[in-house]
């Protein structure tokens, strides 16, 4: 089970590819569909037999005089806030904590109610090992706090500038005494220790040393007294050197065999818009990277991972205030925008319900935009006039939309 404000479906999808490649019949909500009915549906649908096993709104995984379950493993993300009802049928050996960020306000409210919800669930599985992100003080604490048993994994060098400074967990959790850092990765991760009561970064499991970014995601993974082993990938972004830890994990407290590790990694394509490439146009020579950003640590490393790439660009930004999005965009002030006045940059289009918004946010900080009335016109008008380089950064409900059109013309 994965939980965790962002990379809940790359990490939880990557785990079901490496544990495909080994020949295991596995179930998942691949299309990231977290709450207690898009679990209940990927559970159904694995189901044999008449009417499949029910039990409590979800199918056992058991024989039953009606069907059973015909999958080795599940593979399941689950939302933070509907992760206590799901517990409390589904007992998981492994929950992964990716890492605790600010979200959706009007959802999730702040951060401390997100960590009141897990750790309630948390509660309901006493027998589960909790894979952690180390780096992040939240998740941490959370563990922690919970008495189950804990692993961790997290990144032992610093790796990126310090340029993002949103930082959710400033102070400790378990005194309030402000943390001190020996240097951050992003947001609140990094290394850290409060000199008041003595809490701090745990004992890294799984650590990754010789991070490099470009021109693929390449660095080593070494668990305590153990060789290292190198992974690479054809990815973009720090955010994902924490998926892949995370993964590599739960592989070997499984006890599974990680060989075929970059193998898996080389072919696997990122779900529905998670740094998803489509190449369309005359010769399929344009290249459009579509990426879900819905909350300012997920768009800052959006944005960083962006910047990576020093070849000439243009930029969509689809802003939306559905329900499923929020209805408070307040945090789009948190995000550091002020790092698209790059040369880089040629051009940015805005669109979504809130494109007034972001383009009053981008105002702020002397950056012009281009505000376009939906996302397929943006994406026509930039493929049209624009230098075959072009990132959409969309929130929850522009993303079917954006996926589908570029979908459309790649096909």
């Amino acid at each position: 089970m994965t939980c965790g404000t962002n990379g809940k479906t790359t990490t939880n999808n990557l785990l079901c590819s490496m544990l495909e490649a080994q020949g295991f019949r596995v179930v998942s909500n691949r299309l990231g569909a977290n709450m207690v009915e898009g679990v209940a549906a990927a559970l159904a649908t694995a189901a044999k037999g008449p009417l499949g096993y029910l039990a409590v709104g979800y199918l056992a995984a058991a024989k039953g005089p009606l069907g059973y379950l015909a999958a080795d493993f599940a593979c399941l993300e689950v939302d933070e806030a509907s992760a206590a009802r799901v517990l409390q049928d589904l007992h998981p050996d492994f929950m992964i904590l990716t890492g605790l960020f600010r979200d959706q306000l009007d959802r999730y409210g702040e951060i401390d109610l997100t960590m009141k919800a897990l750790e309630k669930a948390i509660l309901e599985a006493p027998d589960m090992t909790l894979v952690i992100n180390g780096d992040d003080p939240l998740t941490a604490y959370l563990a922690k706090k919970s008495a189950h048993r804990i692993v961790s994994y997290g990144v032992n060098e610093k790796v990126t500038g310090d340029v993002d400074v949103i930082r959710e967990g400033r102070f400790c959790e378990n005194c309030g005494a402000p943390l001190q850092y020996d240097f951050y990765h992003f947001s609140q991760l990094g290394v850290y220790r409060c000199p008041s009561c003595g809490f701090g970064r745990p004992e890294i499991d799984y650590a990754a040393y010789g991070v490099r970014l470009s021109p693929q995601l390449s660095f080593d993974i070494q668990k305590i007294n153990s060789a290292p082993v190198r992974i690479s990938a054809p990815m973009t972004g720090f955010y994902n050197v924490y998926n892949i830890l995370a993964v590599f994990s739960v592989l070997r407290e499984m006890k599974l065999s990680t060989e075929m590790f970059s193998e898996v990694l080389s072919s696997f394509k990122p779900q529905f818009g998670r740094g998803e490439i489509f190449h369309v146009g005359e010769k399929r020579r344009q290249k459009v990277l579509l990426n879900l950003a819905k909350n300012p640590a997920g768009f800052n490393q959006n944005i960083s991972a962006m910047l990576q790439d020093r070849s000439p660009k243009d930029l969509i930004i689809v802003i939306n205030d559905n329900a499923q999005d929020g209805r408070d965009v307040s945090w789009l002030w948190d995000v550091d925008f002020d790092r698209l006045a790059d040369e880089t940059i040629r051009s940015i289009t805005v669109s979504g319900l809130r494109a007034l918004d972001m383009q009053l946010r981008l105002k702020y900080v002397d950056i012009k935009s281009e505000r376009a009335p939906d996302v397929e016109k943006a994406i026509d008008e930039r493929l049209a006039d624009g230098c075959e380089n072009l990132y959409v950064l969309v929130n929850y409900t522009a993303l079917y939309e954006a996926h589908k059109y570029l979908e459309g013309l790649e096909k």
